[in-house]
């Protein structure tokens, strides 16, 4: 399950982080948000050891929404060594975010 992080715990959880972190900056208002939810728990034992999954409540946390320019629901940013290395706007299929996943972290950093 996808560990929250806020504005408060992002510097340590996200831009701290050994491994690259995806970010699921969502809404409870957020339909698409609520129909990812189970693709990224799925994602997360997938990816356990080389991609760490959270979920930041763009509402609740208008700091970090607003230092990433965060316009819509749900955008998926994916750091490494605190800087964005890709991001990816909008509802996908399992298989398309997997594939997006892996050539982001391919990339070199």
């Amino acid at each position: 399950m996808p560990a929250e992080v806020t504005d408060a715990t992002f510097a340590d959880e996200v831009l701290g982080s050994d491994i690259p972190v995806l970010v699921d900056f969502w809404a409870e208002w957020c339909g698409p948000c609520h129909k990812l939810n189970p693709i990224l728990e799925d994602l997360a034992g997938e990816y356990a050891g080389r991609l760490r999954i959270v979920k930041l409540d763009a509402d609740a946390n208008p700091e970090t929404v607003r230092a990433y320019n965060v316009m819509a629901m749900p955008t998926l940013a994916v750091f490494r060594k605190g800087e964005v290395i890709g991001q990816l706007v909008g509802m996908r299929a399992k298989f398309t975010l997997r594939n997006e996943l892996d050539e982001i972290l391919s990339r070199e950093s």
